[in-house]
């Protein structure tokens, strides 16, 4: 099953494998997400203030992988040329202050359509003294990609593919980019897994069964957007389109063996607990039963119980440059 909010309190993904990371998550890819962070979705009715601590250790749990990332970028341009960042659907800041971090010349932006997750993000770049290069962009995308401003890198984590047209949206992103500047899309990777093929109930297979769902439910999450138009998931091409010269694709890894610590476990557990939420009611009722069994905190056979449970998970990075 793909860790079907793998935001990593970043990005609104919540498919982690074919997807949150994070950053949302933790979010690269698809899935049912959590929230509709600087896209169109409704997200009115979202108590995201309750919501911001959740988003925020799922994204500490998977920053290992974002500061690799952008470590990697980093390591391609000096870092004094980068002075201006747009982290694109931030949540409650957890990757925007990493890019602070890894860009020490840099001016950050969090963009987010949720009030209260940037009001958090604002809080945590005051905890790490980065206040003084930290701000914040309340809009809806892609209505608002104008009210941005230009930047010398953007980062978009999980959230390009919550926009209907994403080919219009990228070469509207590419024309905020300074000359020589950088676009960074998260999205694709592998779906997560947390579980052994084969758990002793039900019918082997079923993390994989869980991910033939969510693909399904992605596909129809995304012809419902708004202007929502069907691309060939090939990102280097779609960079190539918006103008913009495709310079690598990297993929990044977490690893956390069994048996887990408890704060990887409650995300394992919060994961399975959300796609079950999302999709479950799609499974086979031998794979609902298995479901319902391993998020019983009182099964011995829960995933809160049982020492085999592990999580593995793989974030792509796709970059581009305006030249000229």
């Amino acid at each position: 099953m793909s860790d079907i909010h793998g935001h990593d309190g970043h990005d609104s993904d919540a498919s982690g494998g074919h997807g949150a990371d994070g950053g949302h998550g933790g979010h690269g890819g698809r899935g049912a997400h959590r929230h509709g962070h600087a896209h169109g979705h409704d997200h009115s009715d979202l108590d995201w203030a309750s919501m911001a601590p959740m988003l925020v250790r799922s994204g500490e749990l998977y920053s290992p992988v974002y500061r690799q990332a952008a470590a990697w970028i980093g390591e391609r341009r000096p870092l004094g040329e980068v002075r201006r960042i747009l982290d694109i659907g931030s949540g409650p800041g957890v990757v925007t202050c990493l890019l602070a971090e890894v860009f020490p010349a840099a001016e950050v932006v969090a963009v987010d359509a949720a009030r209260p997750l940037l009001d958090h993000a604002r809080a945590r770049a005051e905890r790490l003294g980065l206040a003084d290069r930290f701000s914040t962009i309340e809009a809806e995308l892609p209505d608002g990609i104008g009210e941005l401003g230009e930047a010398d890198l953007i980062w978009a984590g999980n959230s390009l593919h919550h926009i209907g047209d994403q080919r219009a949206a990228l070469a509207r992103f590419a024309e905020l980019l300074r000359p020589g500047g950088t676009m960074a899309l998260v999205e694709g990777g592998l779906p997560s897994r947390y579980l052994p093929r084969d758990i002793g109930m039900g019918r082997p297979g079923l993390q994989a069964r869980f991910d033939v769902v969510v693909d399904e439910w992605f596909s129809r999450m995304r012809a419902e957007l708004p202007g929502a138009k069907e691309e060939t998931e090939d990102w280097a091409a779609l960079l190539a389109s918006a103008g913009l010269t495709p310079t690598g694709t990297r993929t990044f890894l977490i690893d956390r063996p069994a048996p887990l610590e408890p704060e990887v476990r409650e995300q394992v557990v919060n994961d399975f607990s959300w796609a079950w939420e999302a999709v479950g009611q799609e499974l086979a009722p031998e794979d609902q039963a298995v479901v319902r069994r391993l998020l019983d905190p009182a099964d011995e056979a829960s995933l809160a119980r049982r020492q085999d449970v592990f999580m593995l998970a793989a974030r792509s990075i796709h970059t581009a440059r305006r030249d000229g």
